[in-house]
């Protein structure tokens, strides 16, 4: 129970961090987004972006749940963090990017979805608002 306790703050805490990210895009200030991703991906994730995107999306979850030892917790944020990539990517006009970290966002959020078998509103809110980036960016 500490545990999950635990990985809900911190999902929590990443949430505002994301809003926090997100502003700064909507400001236009895209460098500083940038590096505020990045140092939530070393604190929270241990990895950068770039790693992240070089894995295959049809095998993110299991690559990272066995090679990686990640749990749902670290995957949910990872999702959060994926999504505001693609938010970042796509105030670059990088519509490559965005629909790649969409998709992979897309995938986290729908396993944790699966596994958690818990309704989260804004969960799914999450997932429908990235559902239309993706149909978005595939036209």
């Amino acid at each position: 129970m500490f545990e999950r306790d635990y990985i809900l703050r911190m999902i929590e805490m990443i949430g505002e961090l994301i809003a926090g990210i997100l502003g700064l895009i909507r400001k236009g200030k895209l460098d500083q987004a940038e590096k505020e991703l990045n140092r939530i991906y070393g604190n929270m994730l241990r990895e950068d972006s770039a790693f992240f995107r070089s894995l295959p999306k049809e095998k993110l979850t299991e690559n990272l749940l066995r090679d990686h030892n990640y749990t749902n917790g670290h995957l949910e944020i990872l999702a959060w963090l994926c999504d505001a990539e693609a938010e970042l990517c796509l105030a670059r006009g990088d519509n490559p990017g965005s629909l790649e970290f969409s998709e992979k966002s897309l995938i986290l959020f729908e396993f944790i979805d699966m596994e958690e078998k818990t309704l989260y509103p804004e969960r799914l809110k999450k997932m429908e608002a990235i559902r239309e980036r993706i149909r978005g960016l595939s036209q």
